[in-house]
């Protein structure tokens, strides 16, 4: 590069730390100077990490049949909802609070190898203790124990790599947000597979089980090393190299991030995202309120019968990957119509309520289906735009922090939701 590139891409790197908003201009310009993705690799990065970081929720909770199986007492699914979010929503208040101060390699690393020991818990239990023997209920302590510290490698994991997204290029975050769905998509593939396979008795729940547990543990392990190369991609390299020079231009005008200095730049932050999370909060909150417990617990098939909730799940991880993936081609920029849009979704409850109560022709297979589906396409469209919305509207160095804050707003949403799922049905 000639001394008048270099010229530019110094202008570029400390007109993006203004503490106003880039305009239009300057960010395609920054974009522009910005090294190309090889061989799109660090989109399939981060498009593993997002399918990585869900892959043991989605593993717990696909392998419910195998749980209420061995502990038929125990509401197994939404048991394991309210332990996992809430032990994910205690660690990120904690990781809002240090964000400045804590690094984010560390927590992402830490964090994937506590998914590894929680996922190793299940089949080293089934094989040396449970070995397919029902109302063991000390074992299914251990396993709530071990959802517990899977939904704190959440915490860990999870706002790390949105908020590293949030540093990069629109199609970054897009690409997270997609694997998040895409992990949904593969397990049931693998539930449908296994049951397609497996005898459908407690030695074929077993097999299954352990296949999910298994395919989870070799993706944490990828997970790690993609995480560990995505540092050294360039173009990751660039955008971080812009983040480092705005954090030092803030650091002279501001002087050291800490103490009140930290808390009023947090503030801030959050009230320039409030309604973004605001949006995020609610989709989750109506989502994890129906799905999973209302389509394995509250409506059944004389027709399909246990394929009924299998083919559900599916449909729903199908369309949630839909939503989420076409923000790749088309993405609503407009955030207000994107919180109605949100707020609307709120139909869902008297339309499922319908479902269980209503006329006759709306409690048959069809129109569960139909609203299973349009439930999992709003749910990943709409969050899918939010996520990729909120870290841009605040300065480069503190996108990663918006990231954070923005996966707090969701796992408040997840833990409510959660909740609200043991009785709105009633």
């Amino acid at each position: 590069m000639g001394g008048e590139g270099k010229d530019e891409s110094a202008g570029l790197l400390a007109a993006a730390g203004d503490e106003e908003l880039p305009t239009p201009y300057l960010a395609e310009a920054v974009a522009s100077s910005a090294p190309k993705d090889a061989f799109h690799l660090a989109y399939a990065v981060y498009f593993t990490l997002g399918a990585g970081f869900l892959l043991p929720w989605n593993a717990f909770i696909t392998a419910v049949d195998y749980f209420s199986y061995l502990y038929p007492a125990a509401p197994v699914d939404r048991v394991f909802s309210v332990a996992y979010m809430l032990s994910c929503l205690l660690p990120l208040l904690l990781i809002v609070g240090w964000a400045y101060s804590s690094s984010a390699p560390l927590r992402i690393n830490a964090g994937l190898g506590l998914f590894v020991v929680s996922l190793l818990v299940v089949p080293i239990m089934d094989a040396a203790y449970v070995k397919g023997v029902r109302g063991i209920y000390g074992a299914y302590d251990v396993t709530v124990g071990a959802v517990v510290l899977s939904g704190i490698a959440d915490a860990l994991v999870q706002g790390g790599i949105i908020g590293s997204a949030g540093e990069l290029p629109e199609r970054y975050m897009q690409a997270v947000v997609a694997g998040t769905a895409a992990s949904g998509v593969l397990v049931s593939a693998m539930r449908v597979f296994t049951k397609s396979i497996y005898p459908q008795d407690a030695h074929g729940l077993r097999q299954s089980a352990n296949l999910y547990f298994i395919v989870s543990i070799i993706m944490m392990v990828v997970c790690i090393t993609c995480y560990n190369i995505a540092d050294r991609l360039p173009v990751v390299q660039y955008y971080k190299a812009i983040k480092h020079q705005a954090m030092q231009k803030e650091k002279s005008q501001k002087g050291p991030m800490v103490g009140s200095v930290w808390r009023s730049t947090l503030w801030h932050i959050v009230g320039r995202i409030k309604w973004s999370g605001f949006g995020i909060l609610l989709i989750y909150l109506v989502t994890l309120s129906i799905f999973p417990g209302y389509i394995t617990e509250d409506v059944h098939s004389e027709t399909l019968k246990d394929w009924y909730p299998i083919i559900l799940i599916a449909g729903y991880n199908v369309f949630d990957l839909v939503g989420k993936s076409l923000t790749a081609f088309y993405l609503l920029e407009n955030e207000n119509i994107a919180v109605v849009s949100c707020i609307v979704r709120l139909l869902f409850y008297p339309l499922f309520l319908g479902c269980l109560h209503g006329p006759k022709f709306f409690r048959t297979e069809v129109p569960v289906a139909i609203l299973t589906c349009l439930l999992g396409l709003t749910n990943g469209y709409l969050s899918s735009v939010l996520m990729i919305l909120a870290p841009k509207s605040v300065p480069i160095q503190h996108s990663e922090t918006a990231g954070i804050v923005i996966v707090l707003f969701l796992v408040i949403g997840l833990t409510i939701g959660s909740i609200v799922s043991w009785f709105w049905v009633i």
